[in-house]
C-alpha cells in the first residue's frame, strides 16, 4: 500500500492519496494529522483512489473507529476513484458522519477539490 498526505493547513483541508490495499500501518500515518487539524475546527478530506483494492481486517477496524470518534468533526468529503465500487463507499459512509460526501470519478479531482470548497 501506498499512502500520501497532503495537508493544507491553511484551510484544513487534507489529501490522502492511496494506491492497493490500506492497512492499520497507514492509518497510523495519516490520521494524526488529521487529528492535529480538527483541533482547529472542521475538516474537509480529499480521499482519492487509485488501483485502490479496499481495507485489510486492521485498517477497517481502524476506520469504523476514526468514524465513531469523529462523527460530527468533517465537514465534507470529496472520494475519487476509478471503480464503480468506490462509487458505492461514497453513498455506504454517509449514515456514519455529519459530512457532506460526494463521489467523482479520478479525472475530475479538480472538480473534487472545488467542491470541498464549497464551490
Amino acid at each position: 500500500m501506498s499512502v500520501q498526505v497532503t495537508n493544507l493547513q491553511n484551510d484544513r483541508t487534507i489529501e490522502v492519496a492511496t494506491t492497493g490495499k490500506l492497512t492499520r500501518a497507514d492509518y497510523d500515518e495519516f490520521v494524526p494529522v488529521i487529528e492535529s487539524e480538527m483541533k482547529k475546527g472542521k475538516v474537509k478530506i480529499l480521499f482519492s483512489m487509485h488501483d485502490f483494492s479496499g481495507w485489510d481486517v486492521g485498517a477497517l477496524w481502524e476506520d469504523i473507529k476514526f468514524d465513531m470518534k469523529h462523527f460530527g468533526e468533517i465537514e465534507r468529503v470529496a472520494m475519487v476513484g476509478e471503480k464503480k465500487w468506490e462509487q458505492g463507499m461514497a453513498w455506504f459512509c454517509k449514515p456514519f458522519t455529519t459530512a457532506k460526501i460526494a463521489y467523482f470519478d479520478q479525472s475530475e479531482i479538480d472538480t473534487a477539490r472545488s467542491w470541498l470548497q464549497g464551490e
